[in-house]
This record gives C-alpha cells, sequence and structure tokens, in this order.
C-alpha cells in the first residue's frame, strides 16, 4: 500500500497502472468492510462526490470530515488528526490548503494518505485528465497537449508532471509571472496563446482566480485578459478537444461557444474524475 501525494513521487509506471486500473470494471469489492475517512478542509464539488463514489464501487464506506470537526492544525496537529484516524480507516484522503500538512500526516502512520488537493499539487485531477486526453487522442505519448491561461497553479503543475512522465507533449502559455516555476523537464512555457494551440490535439484551461485568490481577481483578471480560449484560438488547431477542470466562468477564461460546444470534453473528463479515483483507490490496497 503506498501514499499519492504528487504524481512527481508517484511516477510513470504507477501512474499507468491506475490508468489501466481505472477503465477495469471487475476491481471486486476490495474495501468491503472497510471505511475510508475523506476530510475536507476545503470545499468540493466533484472531489467529494466521485471519492464517495469511488469508495462505494470498491464495496468501501466513505465517511465526510469537515475541517472544524478535527481542528487539523488548530485544536490538533496533522499528526495527531492522522493518527486518529488511522486508528478507524483503511485509508486517509484529505483536501487541504498547506501541502505540508499531508506530509506531515502521511509520515505520522502507515495507513496509505491521498492527496484530494492541496496548494501545491492536485493528482486526482491529473490523473482524470490524463485518462481523458488518453481516450479522445487514443494515446498518450507524443498527444499534442496546450494548456492556456495561469500555468503556476496546482492543476498545470500535476498535469505538467503527468504528461512528462506519461510522454504526452506539453506547452503552457501564460504571462511570464503565471508561469510554472521550475517545470518538468520536456513541458514547455511560452507567453502566447495561439504559439501553444496550434496544431495542438488537446486545448486545456482553468479558472483564473481559484480558491483563496478573491483579494487578486482585478489583478489576475486584467493581466489575463489576452488568454481566453475562445473560438478564434480553437480555430489554430484542427479538431482540438477543450478541457476544463470546473467549476468554469464563461466569459473569463473560456468562451461559452467552446466550453458548451461539440469539442468540449468537459463531463467526460467529469465523470473521469470517479474512475480514476477508484483507480488508484485500488491501487493504493494493492488490487
Amino acid at each position: 500500500m503506498s501514499d499519492i501525494l504528487t504524481l512527481r513521487e508517484l511516477g510513470g509506471d504507477a501512474i499507468r497502472e491506475i490508468l489501466a486500473l481505472s477503465e477495469r470494471t471487475d476491481l471486486g469489492t476490495p474495501l468491503a468492510g472497510q471505511g475510508v475517512a475523506l476530510l475536507f478542509a476545503k470545499p468540493s464539488a466533484r472531489t467529494r462526490n466521485s471519492m464517495e463514489m469511488a469508495v462505494v464501487q470498491l464495496g468501501g464506506h466513505p465517511v465526510y470530515i469537515q475541517k472544524e470537526e478535527v481542528g487539523l492544525g488548530t485544536r490538533e496537529t496533522a499528526q495527531d488528526v492522522a493518527r486518529t484516524l488511522a486508528c478507524y480507516y483503511r485509508l486517509i484522503a484529505a483536501r487541504v490548503s498547506d501541502h505540508d500538512q499531508l506530509v506531515q500526516m502521511a509520515a505520522a502512520t502507515d495507513t496509505p494518505m491521498l492527496n484530494m488537493l492541496s496548494d501545491s499539487d492536485h493528482p486526482l485531477q491529473g490523473l482524470a485528465d490524463l485518462l481523458t486526453i488518453r481516450q479522445l487522442a487514443g494515446r498518450l505519448e507524443g498527444t499534442r497537449v496546450a494548456y492556456v491561461g495561469d500555468g503556476n497553479n496546482n492543476v498545470a503543475r500535476s498535469l505538467a508532471e503527468g504528461c512528462a512522465l506519461t510522454g504526452a507533449s506539453l506547452t503552457i502559455a501564460s504571462p511570464e509571472e503565471f508561469q510554472l516555476a521550475a517545470p518538468p523537464e520536456g513541458v514547455r512555457q511560452v507567453t502566447n496563446p495561439a504559439e501553444a494551440v496550434a496544431g495542438a490535439q488537446i486545448v486545456y484551461t482553468d479558472v483564473w482566480v481559484s480558491m483563496g485568490q478573491d483579494e487578486e481577481t482585478a489583478a489576475r483578471n486584467r493581466a489575463l485578459t489576452n488568454y481566453q480560449v475562445d473560438a478564434a484560438l480553437m480555430a489554430l488547431s484542427d479538431d482540438a478537444w477543450f478541457l476544463h477542470c470546473l467549476p468554469a466562468r464563461r466569459g473569463e477564461e473560456v468562451e461559452a461557444a467552446v466550453i458548451d460546444g461539440p469539442r468540449s470534453a468537459i463531463w467526460r473528463q467529469a465523470e473521469n474524475r470517479m474512475h480514476t479515483a477508484r483507480g488508484a483507490l485500488a491501487w493504493m490496497v494493492g488490487s
């Protein structure tokens, strides 16, 4: 049994194993009679629903825990919260602001720890993105992916790591101040969206203002105003598919005609959150 805190620590072979498990329907019930703690220090729609259903599909019992119920890092240390939950659960999954809390929790117990999102990484989203890209393009190796917008957030980081580890070719287009710090080898960064999108098979974007950045809204919108994915940008690549991790703000990072258009695969991508969550959990318990 193993932790999943980041894709870079997971590695390419494990990613491929999880993607293979994600598409299987014969995994059985390896979590039968066992619980999975789902600790949410930050709210979620797709993560909570996909994780709860994934646990149920593997025969387990998901337990949703809010941050106020455990006082993560306030009433109790992250280590003590992890040790407590390890008394009851086969797996612990947490969605937090501070990635260091996940590291502390994982170090405090042998119970496998799953990152449902942190300030630096979103491996579950990255796994769903990779599965969706492979389904749409037929493969990961050599597939040309363009990411447009804020290139230095947790979604972009996990996408970059996943692409680098599986052979997909990723180009990130963002202003210099929004570029990914220390990108994985092979990931290209540019400032011109057209340069990234031309010839791409997949075009991906995310919101410009993430949770906890509300005070930066005006500055971010000004800086990223030329990075909207609209029909004209999509037209630079023949038959490219559009992806977005959601929630989306139509009229800001993406034009409604694109996200709601015939080349948008956002709902397949959202559904794959459940399938790759199931695959990740099965991999963690050794299925």
